[in-house]
């Protein structure tokens, strides 16, 4: 194998990318090294581009999600073998993102990829699926519910209302999943009425057009929860769909968002707002990430989580750059883009 590799590198913030090259790491304790087949893009890549955000040093190498062949396994390790198919959650650290033809993952964030799946389609899975499943189970960055993969869970939620906006996000997606398996019903989603079938497949029992007044939202969700709506999960959390969950979120009930929160908590109601952090590698999350990465193949394999719709870059590590300006510019829908390192001349 070549000492170096190729990588995409922001050189420093609010520059421009470009692709250079870079040591492969070796595989410490609990890590594997892994040949890069598949990498998807994320809004936070563009966001992390345009402000800095995440970014502790430069030149930096994003990317999140991660799906490739595992080339060497580090100390402790017994759970996977070189050739193993595999995808993995990155971290914010240069050896362990995806935008790069090798990179180095936690094995206690990394699962098999069944023979059902692609390397692309596993891509679309870990941060998509981490960050829905802190905002429901986490008990510091989420609603804290009691997931439905422990024994404990029994059917807790079963005919409880959950609302989620913004459906055919990525998040969104493994939201409405998840909220399937914990028993919730009805589960309400907004998406463009173009993705209505997929939110439908994902397991939305009622479908609205995004596009709807808040108060026309307001109205028509009412009519459908015959209890109280105590989570809504917010997969855009842009000003105004914060509002319209706010508005629906009955008394001891929790917002949950993936940005920062503009609306305001209430005295006397025990509403709360989170803002939900879906990084598998921090304390908080690690127990709840942990239990969840270890049932991540059964799950892909038995279709329990089905991963997101996408599109394959063209060029590399270079097409990301065009990728990620398209969903800076709210061009890309219902879809996750994929981009394959190794393509990279």
């Amino acid at each position: 194998m070549s000492p170096r590799q190729k990588a995409l590198f922001l050189p420093k913030k609010q520059g421009n990318f470009e692709i250079g090259f870079r040591s492969i790491p070796s595989p410490g304790v609990g890590q594997l090294l892994v040949k890069i087949q598949s990498a998807a893009l994320n809004p936070t890549d563009y966001k992390s581009k345009d402000t800095g955000m995440f970014v502790t040093h430069y030149p930096a190498v994003l990317g999140r999600d991660i799906a490739g062949i595992v080339e060497e396994v580090g100390e402790g390790v017994d759970n996977f073998r070189k050739g193993d198919r595999v995808l993995a959650h990155g971290k914010f650290t240069n050896d362990f993102t995806a935008f790069q033809q090798y990179a180095l993952t936690v094995a206690s964030f990394t699962a098999k990829i069944p023979s059902s799946e692609s390397f692309d389609s596993a891509a679309t899975v870990p941060l998509g699926l981490d960050t829905a499943l802190v905002g429901l189970y986490g008990n510091e960055f989420g609603a804290g519910i009691t997931p439905p993969w422990t024994k404990s869970a029994g059917g807790h939620e079963s005919k409880k209302p959950i609302v989620i906006l913004g459906g055919s996000s990525s998040v969104g997606s493994y939201a409405i999943q998840l909220a399937r398996l914990s028993g919730f019903y009805p589960i309400i989603t907004t998406a463009s009425p173009s993705n209505e079938d997929l939110v439908r497949d994902y397991g939305a029992s009622h479908f609205f057009d995004r596009n709807l007044s808040g108060k026309q939202l307001q109205a028509a969700i009412n009519k459908i929860a015959d209890s109280p709506i105590r989570i809504v999960y917010d997969a855009i959390s842009l000003p105004e769909t914060q509002s319209v969950g706010w508005g629906l979120l009955a008394n001891n009930g929790t917002l949950v968002l993936t940005l920062p929160a503009s609306v305001k908590e209430d005295e006397g109601k025990e509403r709360r707002v989170v803002q939900t952090f879906g990084n598998p590698h921090i304390p908080q999350n690690e127990k709840l990430c942990c239990s969840a990465w270890a049932v991540v193949e059964r799950w892909l394999s038995e279709g329990t989580i089905q991963p997101n719709k996408y599109e394959v870059l063209p060029n590399g590590l270079e097409g990301i750059i065009g990728g990620l300006e398209r969903m800076r510019l709210g061009q890309v829908s219902g879809t996750k883009l994929v981009a394959h390192p190794q393509e990279t001349q």
